[in-house]
């Protein structure tokens, strides 16, 4: 039995080396035939699958193409439209600021100089009289770049693909928007010539500032057409392409010419300029940049105001507009400049952080106009949206109602403490004078002679006085009224005031001349109106006889600048708000100061800042003009001595 057992497993080992080593040879063919069949199946199974996977995938790819295929916007549709662009004007045609987007004419690449499209080329896509709309070498490149910072960097882009991308696609990175314009392209190709295509992207392209297109560009950045920009002008233009604000000459002269260098050694590569050509261009490149002159952002307010207007006067502001309007740019920059340098000299001290100021006609021309101490920092206007106490500036409509019910400036009214209900309302000073005339009560602004002026003639026909003056926001009719504790805006109070330097007609405060379409068509022309006689002759020669002595000896002496003039002071309760309004025979003029937040000011009444200011504002208005009696008066008595002295030497 051992030793059948030992033979038997000996005679396993020596046929294991035979059956399992593949060196030996002896491996029955019929055995390795079957081996090379199944690699071969093996092989042919791969091929399979990987046909059928690229099957697949071609099936799949075609499905989606012809689903972004069919949602491509048609060429005709309303994807060609914009914002429309309104450019507001001054009285005299300056211009003072743009809104929405800004395209020139349309241009005409057969009427510009060559070398003005040959400079987009060559910096935006060389290859573009080559290609079908897409640059398939760009677009590797651009893949290149992108799988290596794994995300979307470069879009390879041609001309085509950008006008496809600005025209009718969304700015969106991604994948889906890049397929779309791609097939867009090609489709853009197939509608339009190439010179077609380059057209339509110069005249659309984005050159910063809501400025859109080469025309648009030419004109804000030289003061000409496209028509005729010379070879460093076209470079500059085209530089802007890469990064409009980086490179804007009005802001960045030295970068836009560098650029611009970049531009034109490119356009030599392409053939479009000799090297001499260049050199000459670049050499006259500094005359170019020093005639550029920036923008400002004066009468900011003042603008959006007109703007916000506009519809009312010609409908939905649907096509490009201008608009010409009353002011006077030399008045407002210097009604902007007197708010400036006391708020900036006094603000501080007297915790005032805002102020206000209306300049108008006294047909109700608003001539300048300021919201705010930066419209920068708020676009909130404190001229035509700001609801405000106007404490004793509201007192003139009191003393209206009471002179039209027969009071005279030389009756007496009694100033002592005065108890109404609970109400029990005080003098500034908390000093009463007793027995004063009513000019006096006005000119000294002294409360509780006005509340008794109030109480005879009633609140509610003051409010009627109000109303018809000019005042629109609502009033309550309540003897506190009398003290200026209803709620208006600066710009209605200034046109309330505007019977009184006019003779007596109620007027709209204005700012809208005309208004027409960007070729010149006519859509609206201011005609004369108003709302006719509100103050009898006579009630307007007591009026200005008393608020002239406001001016003279009252509390509104710091706004006296030599010129008959008249007006009064406010200030609401808690110092909150002051005010001084004023007038001439030539303007209106309202100044407010304050918080927006409500906050206290440090003592600040309208005898104070707001009167300093205005006599700056009225100062600088009055300049060349002959000095004017106001409606009803008579001649100030320098006048009648000048008239007396001139009998004797004549």
């Amino acid at each position: 039995m051992k030793s059948l057992g030992k033979t038997s497993v000996m005679a396993k080992a020596k046929r294991t080396p035979k059956t399992d080593d593949s060196e030996a040879g002896d491996a029955p063919p019929k055995k390795k035939g079957k081996g090379g069949a199944k690699t071969a199946v093996t092989v042919l199974g791969i091929f399979a699958t990987l046909a059928s996977g690229a099957v697949w995938a071609g099936l799949l790819a075609t499905v989606a193409l012809v689903y972004f295929a069919m949602d491509l916007p048609k060429i005709d549709e309303t994807a060609l439209t914009r914002r429309p662009h309104v450019q507001v004007l001054d009285a005299n045609g300056a211009q003072i600021a743009n809104f929405g987007d800004i395209y020139g004419d349309t241009l005409d690449l057969k009427k510009v100089p060559p070398f003005l499209p040959a400079a987009v080329v060559a910096v935006e896509d060389r290859r573009f009289y080559e290609h079908h709309g897409l640059d398939f070498r760009g677009l590797a490149r651009a893949a290149f770049v992108d799988l290596k910072a794994r995300r979307l960097v470069q879009g390879g882009s041609t001309i085509t693909q950008q006008v496809a991308k600005n025209l009718f696609l969304t700015p969106d990175r991604t994948l889906t928007r890049k397929i779309r314009e791609a097939l867009l392209a090609l489709k853009l190709e197939r509608t339009f010539t190439k010179d077609q295509i380059l057209a339509l992207y110069m005249n659309r392209v984005y050159f910063g500032g809501g400025v859109y297109g080469f025309e648009a560009a030419s004109e804000k950045f030289f003061g000409h057409p496209a028509k005729d920009v010379n070879v460093f002008q076209a470079a500059v233009l085209a530089g802007l392409l890469k990064a409009p604000s980086h490179y804007n000459p009005q802001r960045e002269p030295e970068q836009a010419k560098t650029r611009a260098a970049v531009v034109l050694a490119t356009m030599v590569e392409t053939g479009a300029l000799t090297d001499a050509q260049a050199k000459t261009a670049l050499k006259n490149a500094a005359p170019v940049l020093k005639a550029v002159v920036p923008q400002t952002n004066i009468a900011r307010y003042f603008a959006d105001w007109v703007v916000s207007q506009v519809d009312s006067y010609v409908g939905a502001v649907d096509r490009d507009l201008v608009i010409r309007t009353t002011l006077d740019l030399k008045l407002q920059a210097a009604t902007e400049k007197a708010i400036a340098s006391h708020l900036d000299k006094s603000g501080e001290k007297l915790n005032v952080s805002e102020a206000a100021a209306v300049v108008m006609s006294p047909d109700g021309a608003v001539r300048a106009m300021v919201g705010g101490r930066d419209y920068a920092d708020s676009q909130f206007n404190r001229a035509t949206q700001a609801l405000r106490q106007p404490g004793s500036a509201f007192k003139p409509f009191v003393f209206l109602t009471a002179v039209e019910n027969g009071l005279k400036p030389d009756d007496m009214v009694t100033d002592a403490p005065i108890k109404i209900g609970r109400w029990k309302p005080r003098n500034y000073t908390n000093k009463y004078e007793g027995p004063v005339s009513v000019e006096t009560a006005l000119a000294k602004s002294l409360n509780t002679a006005t509340v008794r002026i109030a109480q005879d003639v009633g609140a509610p026909a003051i409010v009627a006085t109000a109303h018809r003056m000019g005042i629109s926001s609502p009033l309550k009719p309540e003897l506190s009224l009398a003290l200026g504790t209803g709620e208006v805006t600066l710009l209605e109070l200034t046109g309330a005031y505007a019977p009184f330097a006019n003779g007596g007609a109620a007027v709209l405060p204005y700012t809208i001349l005309d208004v027409s379409e960007r070729g010149g068509q006519l859509l609206y022309q201011r005609e004369g109106q108003g709302l006719g006689q509100v103050m009898t002759p006579e009630a307007v020669q007591t009026m200005n006889k008393m608020m002239v002595q406001v001016i003279a000896r009252g509390t509104g002496t710091a706004a006296g600048f030599g010129f008959p003039a008249a007006g009064k002071t406010g200030t609401s309760s808690d110092y909150r708000d002051a005010w001084f309004m004023g007038f001439t025979t030539d303007y209106v003029t309202g100044v407010w100061v304050g918080n927006d937040s409500g906050a206290e000011m440090k003592a600040v009444t309208g005898g104070g800042l707001p009167a300093q200011i205005w006599h700056d504002v009225m100062a600088s208005a009055h300049v060349g003009h002959e000095m004017r009696d106001l409606p009803g008066l008579a001649p100030p008595e320098t006048d009648l001595i000048g008239k007396v002295l001139s009998v004797f030497t004549n």
